[in-house]
C-alpha cells in the first residue's frame, strides 16, 4: 500500500498542527494504522496506533496531546497534535500494517515537524 504523509511545519511551542496521511486504495481493509517518529540523536518511537475496530495505542510522552483518528470515505489517517513542544520535533511517517508486527508494514517517506521553543 503506498502512504503519502502532508501536514507538517514549523511552529512554536504551545501551537498545534494535524498531519494526514493520504492512502492509495481501500484504508478499511487495513488492520493497523500508525505514526511514527525519528529525530536525530534519539530512537525511533512509535507515536500512536488505530486498529481497524478502533483501538488505540499511544506513546506516554503523547497521551493527552495527540488524537489518531480516521476518515474512510477519504482514505486518509490523522494525526492531531496539540501543546506541542521541543521534545516532538521529528520527521513524523505514516505506516500500515498488522498490529503485532506494524514497522515490518508499509511506510511513507515521512513529513517533518519542527517546534520552536
Amino acid at each position: 500500500v503506498t502512504l503519502m504523509e502532508s501536514g507538517g511545519d514549523s511552529v512554536q511551542a504551545g501551537e498545534s498542527l494535524k498531519l494526514s496521511c493520504t492512502v492509495a486504495g481501500s484504508i478499511s481493509s487495513i488492520d493497523t494504522m500508525g505514526w511514527f517518529r525519528l529525530a536525530p540523536g534519539r530512537e525511533r518511537e512509535k507515536v500512536a496506533t488505530l486498529g481497524r475496530l478502533g483501538n488505540t495505542y499511544y506513546a506516554d510522552p503523547v497521551k493527552g496531546r495527540f488524537t489518531i483518528s480516521r476518515d474512510d470515505a477519504k482514505n486518509t489517517l490523522y494525526l492531531q497534535m496539540n501543546s506541542l513542544n521541543f521534545e516532538d520535533t521529528a520527521m513524523y511517517y505514516c505506516v500500515a500494517g498488522f498490529f503485532d508486527q506494524l514497522e515490518r508494514g508499509s511506510w511513507g517517506a515521512g513529513t517533518q515537524v519542527t517546534v520552536f521553543a
